[in-house]
């Protein structure tokens, strides 16, 4: 039985409110209310995005340090790391305050370490080959707990004596754009220079999403050089209703355009994220039609090889037609790639980790 369609989270209590919730003028009013000095709203911040303890900020006395607690609870409890290649790539698993599960992935590469985050718990976008669109939605994640991934990862990687994240990508748990307020905030606080902020480049933060072009459109207005990524796995509505339910309500025609506007506006080149399913939407004729909606465009196609979930009836396309899917989008004039595929064999795929736990 399919899923319904879920874009309002279930009413469940956010954590307690976290310096990274707050903008830097609120920060310092919380500073102040709580007596202290509204200079230790950046000292308090510098510390939290640099990733250390608040034990550890010995630039504030302990007496400040007790008072100043209150706006930095403990969002996250890590339940357990899985690591592969060699240890390049570590997939985190997360509790929060009301046991809410949710999953992060550290990838290092020779030129950058790229953190994938969540936006909510579950997801409510019913995609039936995504292991997290099978479990539903639990609830949306608040700012601090979608910065808190990043500046968790971050120290991480230094504590592993690695650079630190230099590339997050919301394509973890959770369709971002349903979450939009607070993930909008989150990549404000992830780009605003130090001390208030992790200081990350626009450039190198994608913000992913199945297509709600409403907030497509308001994500054109707002000013940011993020990257879009459109996860469309189907050229044509008659498939896409199936594999991507969100396209009943806003069908490949009206998605394209609301994304191709984002391009426009930005001048951001699209990512289109193209999962390859046996027998399903691989077929040479649809690597054509995308080709054909595509071409012109400021674009590049990322063709992801399935990570199958446990018992799923989906299963990744042979090489041989993968080949062949790369070859008529790139002679149709359409740039295209195959992602390098990290975690397999560590649940890698969105939602895996939790479902197992």
């Amino acid at each position: 039985m399919s899923l319904p369609l879920v874009f309002e989270a279930p009413k469940r209590a956010f954590p307690p409110r976290h310096l990274a919730d707050l903008t830097a003028d609120e920060r310092r009013e919380a500073v102040v209310a709580l007596g202290e000095k509204a200079f230790r709203a950046e000292q308090l911040a510098r510390g939290y995005f640099s990733g250390t303890s608040l034990d550890d900020m010995t630039s504030l006395s302990a007496a400040t340090r007790a008072t100043l607690a209150p706006l930095l609870p403990d969002l996250w409890t890590r339940v357990r790391d899985v690591s592969c290649d060699e240890g390049a790539t570590v997939k985190s698993l997360w509790r929060g305050h009301d046991s809410t599960l949710v999953e992060s992935v550290t990838m290092r590469y020779r030129d950058r370490t790229t953190v994938c985050i969540s936006s909510q718990a579950g997801c409510g976008m019913a995609c039936p080959f995504c292991a997290t669109g099978q479990g539903g939605l639990t609830r949306n994640l608040s700012t601090a707990e979608i910065v808190d991934q990043v500046v968790r990862a971050n120290a991480d990687e230094i504590g592993r004596g690695h650079r630190g994240v230099s590339n997050v990508v919301f394509m973890g748990m959770g369709e971002p754009l349903a979450n939009y307020n607070r993930v909008v905030a989150a990549v404000r606080r992830l780009v605003e220079p130090a001390p208030n902020g992790l200081g990350m480049s626009q450039r190198n933060v994608v913000v992913s999403t199945v297509g709600v072009v409403p907030a497509i459109e308001k994500l054109t207005q707002e000013g940011l050089q993020v990257t879009l990524a459109l996860s469309l796995h189907a050229p044509d509505d008659e498939l896409r209703d199936t594999l991507v339910p969100v396209n009943t309500r806003w069908p490949v025609r009206e998605v394209l355009s609301a994304a191709f506007g984002y391009t426009r506006t930005t001048g951001r080149r699209l990512s289109i994220e193209y999962a390859l399913i046996r027998d399903v939407n691989d077929q040479p004729w649809r690597a054509d039609l995308l080709a054909k909606k595509l071409k012109g465009k400021l674009v590049h196609v990322n063709l992801i090889p399935l990570n199958p979930t446990p018992g799923s009836e989906w299963d990744a396309s042979p090489k041989d037609a993968e080949r062949e899917f790369v070859k008529r989008l790139r002679d149709g004039g359409v740039n295209a790639t195959v992602r390098d595929t990290r975690g397999r064999e560590i649940a890698g795929a969105c939602g895996q980790l939790a479902a197992q736990e």
